[in-house]
Formats: structure tokens, C-alpha cells, sequence
């Protein structure tokens, strides 16, 4: 396939005002200032960036937001709903998401590999690592029942958690994901979750394998404990001071705040909640002032789940959320080059020899994010194939 793509282009640094973008087979061979006529089949829009990436989201295939229905919910549910939020996901705009916990992941990235399904590249954990008790431990269960339907390997010491590593290296694991804390107990307090040694024992048996880790981590003794014991990425991050700030910026480590999901109401028990609520109001306040200000290295990861109310496709919201807080080319950077680089693709530009994952736009993102939603793409280039985005099906 050759095309040609006309338009304003990001190029996942910087703004050209008008160019075009040319794509051999798989591949961007180069990319043009200006126009001229062209003899490769030709799309113009408004607006061309790089395909946008998510990377904390998870195929649990539910339609409700609560731990047993995330774990207790059918496989083969699960299964024929992810594959439909990949296409959602794809027609969407994004060419690239990361999975950090379900059971269906490695196998939708499988399939999508060998071009057996449509959606974005996906990049799986497998099964998360969580402590025996933990956040994804649905405790009104057996917990030989428990762990049996989970999507996360319980483990309980250094040697466990490496084994756990292993298993989730076995089931085809790109990424390793962590709870470094919990969430909510009464009194306000955050749940444990991996001590030190045991999170310095998975990110070495993790990075021996080439493997990045993702934490989740509430609170500042988790965001600590990630921090030393050498993590990648830390997600969520509710509870960021200057102090931890500093050492992430030092270390290099991605912040990803994941602030899509905290934008929707949770359901949760009356005694959490107003401290749960107090703690994602500084989430939404302290804890960006101070990212920003540190210049962390922020990508665009939403938490979204595939439920009713976190349903996938509407993925966008990550940066219209971001865009309270920095400029709009900012966010399109976070939601491309950064998230690329935090995840570990060749993937967030357009650039000679890059995959040609592309998005065409009715609009200008860089003026308005929320020209980022479906309604706005018109078509995605994903593995040499063209796609409808959800804006042509608006005209």
C-alpha cells in the first residue's frame, strides 16, 4: 500500500502547519512539508498525529465496577467483549493500549499480532502480582476459590513473588504490574500491599527478563517503596509529595495518574468514602500541581475496565482531563511520544521507518483535546490497513 496523508501534522514533537505524510506498506517513508501532487492514493483531514496510546487500561470484559464482578465474571464473556472494545479502542484512535491485569490480554495481543482480530497493539502483564489479602483479592470467597477465578498471582515472600513473575512471564507477559499498596480499609488508612524486599525482588527478576514493571501505588510509603525498590512506572500515584516527586524525576521513573477513572463516581462502602474522596480531591489538585511542576514524565492511562460507566473508546478522556493542568501540544505529546516511551514501543511518532499508526482527525486537537473523542476520527492506519474511525460514521 502506498498513501499519502494530507493535513496540520503532529509529529509527536512538534506542529506542522500543513504536510503529508507518506506510507509504504507498514511503514512512514517520509514525511513532507507543504503539498504537492501526489500519485499515491490520498486522504486529507484536518489534523494527523500518531495513533494515541493508553497505557493502563484492562479487558475485564464486565458491565459492572466492583472486584467480584471483575473476577467472577464468565470467560467466554469476557472474550467476546474484549474483542469488541478492541475495535472500539482502534476506531477510536488508539493504535496502542497496555493491559496491566486481566485474563484475556496476552490472547487478544496474540490474535491481533497475527491480524485475527481488529484493535490496537496490546501490551499484556498476564495475570497481576498482588499479596494473599490484597487489593484483588475478593475476600468473600474461599480463597482457594478466590485465587482459582483471579486475575492476579497471589504471593506471599521475595521467592513467591519471583516465581509469580515467572508464571506471568509463562502465560506471555510484556510488562509485569505490581500492588504496591491496596486501596481503602475504615479509618481512612490505605491497605498494604508488597513489602520492600518483595518489590525489589520482583523488579530484579522482572528486569533480568527484560521486562518493565508497572506499581500501582496509593499513598506516599507505596510511591516510596516503588521508587527504591527501582520500578518503571507508577500508576496512579494518589498521595505524590515533593519529596517523592524529586526522586521520581531523578530516577526517571513515568508517572501516570490515571485520572479518567477517579473522574467517575465509585461505588464503595460508607466508611471509605469520604476519605476516598478526600484523597482523589488531592489527586485532582496537590498531586498534578506537583507532577507538573517537577516535570514528571506524564503519559495518558485511564484505568478503564470495559464497564458501563469505564467503557472503552472513550479513552479520550485522560487528555481532556490532563489539559487542566498543561498546554494542549503537552497532552497530545503525553498521549503519544510519552506513553511510547514509558511503555516501551517504537511507537507515539511519525517518523521515517516508524509503524505507520496513524490517526486522521476532523478538527484540531492542538486548539481544542476535545476534538480527540470518536465523533472526531475519521480514519486510523493500523498495520497497513485503513479504518473508518467513528467520525465517518457521523457524516
Amino acid at each position: 500500500m502506498k498513501l499519502a496523508i494530507i493535513g496540520k501534522i503532529f509529529d509527536g514533537e512538534k506542529i506542522i502547519d500543513r504536510g503529508t505524510v507518506l506510507v509504504e506498506d507498514n511503514s512512514i517513508s517520509r514525511i513532507e512539508e507543504g503539498i504537492e501532487k501526489r500519485e499515491e492514493n490520498v486522504i486529507e483531514g484536518d489534523f494527523i498525529m500518531p495513533g494515541l496510546i493508553d497505557a493502563h487500561l484492562h479487558f475485564f470484559g464486565v458491565e459492572e465496577d466492583n472486584l467480584l464482578a471483575w473476577n467472577v465474571v464468565d470467560e467466554i464473556d469476557v472474550a467476546i467483549r474484549s474483542t469488541r472494545d478492541m475495535e472500539r479502542l482502534l476506531r477510536s484512535g488508539f493504535t496502542t493500549v497496555r493491559d496491566l491485569g486481566s485474563k484475556v490480554a496476552v490472547r487478544l495481543d496474540k490474535l491481533q499480532r497475527n491480524g485475527e482480530i481488529i484493535g490496537p497493539t496490546v501490551i499484556a502483564s498476564g495475570y497481576s502480582l498482588a499479596i494473599t489479602g490484597g487489593n484483588d483479592d475478593p475476600k468473600d470467597l474461599p480463597i482457594d476459590i478466590a485465587q482459582r477465578l483471579s486475575y492476579s498471582f497471589y504471593c506471599d515472600s521475595p521467592y513467591e513473588c519471583r516465581k509469580a513473575v515467572r508464571m506471568a512471564i509463562r502465560q506471555g507477559a510484556r510488562v509485569i504490574k505490581v500492588y504496591s499498596s491496596g486501596a481503602f480499609s475504615q479509618g481512612g488508612k490505605i491497605m498494604p500491599g508488597f513489602a520492600l524486599d518483595e518489590l525489589k525482588a520482583i523488579v530484579e527478576e522482572s528486569h533480568r527478563f527484560g521486562l518493565k514493571v508497572a506499581s500501582h501505588a496509593y499513598g506516599k510509603e507505596a510511591i516510596m517503596n516503588s521508587i527504591l525498590a527501582g520500578v518503571d512506572t507508577i500508576e496512579h500515584g494518589l498521595g505524590l509529595d515533593e519529596e517523592t516527586a524529586e526522586l521520581i524525576k531523578e530516577k526517571g521513573i513515568c508517572y501516570i495518574p490515571t485520572l479518567a477513572t477517579y473522574e467517575i463516581p465509585f461505588e464503595v462502602s460508607p466508611e471509605v468514602k469520604p476519605y476516598r474522596e478526600e484523597l482523589v480531591r488531592k489527586h485532582f489538585s496537590d498531586d498534578m500541581k506537583i507532577a507538573v511542576n517537577y516535570g514528571l514524565k506524564i503519559a495518558t492511562g485511564t484505568d478503564y475496565v470495559g464497564s458501563k460507566k469505564r467503557s472503552h473508546g472513550q479513552n479520550y478522556r485522560e487528555a481532556v482531563l490532563l489539559s487542566k493542568y498543561m498546554s494542549n501540544l503537552e497532552v497530545l505529546k503525553a498521549s503519544t511520544a510519552n506513553s511510547a516511551e514509558c511503555i516501551d514501543v517504537k511507537a507515539g511518532y511519525l517518523k521515517e521507518g516508524y509503524k505507520a499508526d496513524i490517526v486522521v482527525i476532523k478538527g484540531d486537537p492542538s486548539k481544542n483535546i476535545e476534538d480527540l473523542s470518536p465523533n472526531h476520527i475519521m480514519y486510523v492506519i493500523k498495520d497497513g490497513k485503513i479504518f473508518r474511525g467513528y467520525g465517518n460514521y457521523q457524516t
